[in-house]
């Protein structure tokens, strides 16, 4: 329920998305070449995983794609788009990402096995746009006692 000007901006400024994407600890953009950035990511089993990217295409409030820079720990690319929602109900934002995780299959295997999705965290990081963006607040269960089964 924003518009896609707005929307678009917030996600060119890489070092918004850790305030919703629960699995990124960090974006450093580089301020001399500020087409280059630093992610820090959450892995598996407590540990992190680094590497820099790289903006590789931009048209403004329509898209944004990315990819790792060689030798990354873990080789990534994707496009996020921006399109009006139809009916003037703001704006729709899809992302395709592509990666090869740390230990190949057996890293997805195990990443499954422990709750590690990333289809799952990125469908979970949109929601937590969406709230933030619209309420200026991610709502969250943190802190509250649990009803008794």
């Amino acid at each position: 329920a924003r518009p896609v000007a707005e929307i678009f901006a917030f996600w060119r400024n890489l070092e918004n998305l850790p305030r919703f994407m629960n699995h990124v600890q960090s974006v450093t953009v580089d301020k001399a070449h500020p087409e280059r950035s630093h992610w820090v990511v959450k892995a598996p089993m407590g540990q992190s995983v680094e590497w820099d990217a790289e903006l590789c295409g931009e048209r403004e409030n329509e898209h944004l794609a990315w990819r790792a820079v060689q030798n990354a720990e873990v080789p990534n690319e994707g496009i996020v788009r921006f399109r009006p929602a139809p009916g003037g109900r703001g704006t729709e934002v899809s992302v395709f990402l592509r990666y090869d995780p740390p230990a190949g299959r057996l890293g997805v295997v195990i990443a499954k096995l422990l709750g590690e999705e990333p289809e799952l965290q990125l469908s979970d990081d949109l929601n937590r746009l969406k709230q933030l963006l619209e309420t200026g607040e991610i709502a969250t269960t943190e802190g509250q006692p649990r009803g008794r089964g």
